[in-house]
């Protein structure tokens, strides 16, 4: 399997303090900001970021780890084959993202994702 990064997700109900602490502070650059979903990044290190989520509005859970791998469909297969509790199925979402949530043996909820195209 390739890894390509791994990010914490943050989830939030002070989005802008939160975008405050992470830019003005630590100095990280925001690389995306969708309102609800915030990437920063680190000027000098593009693989070092942190992702803030706004607490969601659903049952789905946000993720506490994203996991950027090369194939995201065969890393579900194989969460399927070992029988692992796959928390949101696999979804290509309008953003640009294949991915699906993984529960690790803590019960913490891991975002597996892919960008497409």
């Amino acid at each position: 399997m390739s890894i390509k990064r791994v990010v914490p997700d943050i989830t939030t109900d002070e989005m802008d303090a939160s975008k405050s602490f992470y830019a003005d502070f630590l100095g990280l650059d925001i690389a995306m900001d969708m309102g609800w979903i915030v990437t920063l990044v680190s000027p000098t290190n593009p693989t070092a970021q942190v992702t803030l989520l706004q607490r969601p509005p659903s049952e789905v859970p946000n993720p506490d780890l994203s996991i950027e791998v090369a194939d995201v469909d065969a890393v579900h297969a194989k969460a399927n084959e070992l029988g692992l509790t796959i928390v949101y199925p696999i979804t290509d979402e309008p953003w640009g993202v294949r991915r699906f949530f993984v529960a690790d043996p803590n019960g913490k909820v891991i975002n597996v994702m892919s960008h497409v195209g």
